[in-house]
């Protein structure tokens, strides 16, 4: 029975972890982002559009792809934004330009990340979440969070089962009575992984249930008419230049963006 010493441990990680995935799908259901507070009807900009399908990163890319176009940036397909015009036309815009720096050059992998975290991004955020359009931000960090934990469960239950199962003598009987008193706290989260896909998946998402339904809006006819709404909705792979869509993929490759 020495493998006991194994399967509390296991059971420990298992019940902590099912239990905060419990109590962040619970927090969630409650938060401000309910369906019914979206029952409004919202006209939905480029930015709001590229925040609940990406969040802060896919905005930073719209108003990069969008100033880009218009100008008053150029993207090099080595990885580099230069300023053309050093006057945004909006809150946006001002953003990244700042984010570029004073040299009006930078890579754009940092752009984006710096751009993401301005408090015109945050703003929007805010205005969306008190719409009912976007997950509150910590209600997505909770579920996510002990999401995660609970796969690192998962992952130490196999493991404490395979080293109990490995250090089991031989001539000990069968093991079968191990494998399965380590086989139910491994059911209990992989099933409440399967419950979390199903049950509370949305909350682990930019864009709540009326904030996914208003993207729907956007649909295949105006990103062939907009380029600009298929970057907001699709991403930067969404891109008809190949070579804007190099100089993003650049920094992705060469940042980990």
């Amino acid at each position: 029975m020495f493998w006991v010493l194994f399967l509390v441990p296991a059971w420990a990680f298992a019940g902590v972890a099912c239990a905060r995935l419990c109590v962040a799908a619970a927090r969630a259901a409650d938060s401000p982002a309910a369906e019914q507070r979206a029952a409004v009807r919202h006209e939905l900009t480029l930015y709001e559009a590229a925040f609940l399908a990406g969040g802060p990163r896919r905005v930073a890319d719209l108003t990069l792809v969008s100033m880009a176009g218009a100008g008053r940036l150029l993207l090099a397909h080595t990885g580099w934004a230069t300023v053309v015009d050093p006057e945004g036309r909006d809150e946006m815009e001002r953003s990244v330009i700042g984010a570029i720096g004073p040299e009006g050059q930078q890579r754009i992998a940092p752009v984006r990340a710096s751009a993401a975290a301005t408090v015109p991004v945050r703003a929007l955020a805010e205005r969306l979440t008190a719409a009912g359009l976007a997950v509150p931000t910590a209600a997505r960090l909770h579920v996510t969070g002990a999401i995660r934990q609970v796969r690192a469960a998962a992952l130490a239950v196999l493991g404490l089962g395979t080293v109990a199962l490995a250090l089991h003598p031989a001539d000990a009987g069968s093991p079968m009575p191990l494998l399965a008193w380590f086989a139910l706290p491994l059911a209990l989260t992989l099933g409440s992984l399967v419950i979390a896909r199903a049950e509370i998946h949305s909350y682990t998402r930019w864009a709540s249930p009326a904030g996914r339904r208003l993207l729907g809006t956007l649909g295949p006819v105006l990103h062939e008419r907009d380029p600009l709404a298929a970057v907001a909705v699709l991403g930067v792979d969404a891109l008809p230049d190949p070579r804007l869509r190099a100089a993003f993929g650049h920094g992705r490759t060469r940042q980990g963006q």
